[in-house]
């Protein structure tokens, strides 16, 4: 269920503000009867009508994407820049899909995109506590003090983030650099390479390689899959 503003601000009726002054004004029916109260939620099923003109409601769509360093996590950017969105567009996807999250420019990995405005707010809400699991090549030999650090909680801004799981994969004493893997289920603004950083070890790459029990693969970087119907709902339950 959704509210009836949003889910003509997403079909292009007009802004979400806009969208409320015609319910207010009693240009909206739902279901053959006109609604006049703001926050009314509607279904997929129901039938929504602006002045007695259908409103056309896109199909929902779910993309699983491997990305690749040097794109932006938006559905467009500013300065021009290549997006997500512009990799799904290059094969002419025509709905308005936009990124579940977002991962850094430089940061590869798992990103969803899709234009299910309920279940993406859902998988971002830290009260769903959606495991992020990324891979981190950092600087400097971690140590087991470091990752019990990580495993406990580490000041951030002022904040303790919230316990993360930890594995070191590798170092390498030569380069003295490590890898790590990392998971959290927050997603606050550079989380995991700040975590990292507040235990002295700068991250030099990072890749998400799942998120939730979604995995990359088959999936190569710059590549994408759609979901299937059943873990669209394996999605809704978490």
């Amino acid at each position: 269920m959704e509210r009836l503003q949003k889910v003509m601000a997403e079909a292009g009726v007009a802004s979400r503000r806009a969208s409320e002054k015609l319910i207010a004004t009693g240009h909206v029916q739902v279901n053959g009867q006109t609604v006049t109260t703001l926050g009314t939620k509607v279904a997929a099923k129901d039938k929504i009508e602006v002045d007695g003109v259908p409103l056309h409601r896109e199909k929902q769509v779910y993309y699983l994407l491997n990305k690749p360093r040097g794109v932006i996590s938006s559905a467009h950017d500013e300065k021009g820049r290549r997006t997500v969105v512009d990799i799904l567009r290059e094969d002419e996807i025509e709905e308005r899909i936009y990124p579940v999250g977002r991962l850094d420019y430089d940061t590869t990995g798992l990103l969803l995109l899709t234009n299910d405005g309920a279940l993406a707010n859902k998988m971002m809400h830290p009260k769903f506590a959606v495991d992020k699991t990324y891979v981190a090549k950092v600087k400097g030999l971690i140590s087991n003090d470091d990752l019990k650090q990580l495993r406990t909680g580490v000041k951030v801004d002022g904040r303790r983030t919230k316990p993360a799981k930890t594995r070191l994969k590798d170092t390498d004493r030569e380069k003295k650099t490590s890898i790590v893997q990392l998971t959290i289920h927050e997603g606050h603004y550079h989380q995991v390479k700040r975590m990292l950083a507040a235990v002295g070890h700068p991250v030099i790459k990072l890749h998400r390689e799942s998120y939730g029990f979604l995995n990359l693969q088959g999936v190569q970087p710059g590549d994408y899959r759609e979901l299937r119907p059943e873990e669209v709902k394996r999605l809704n339950r978490l």
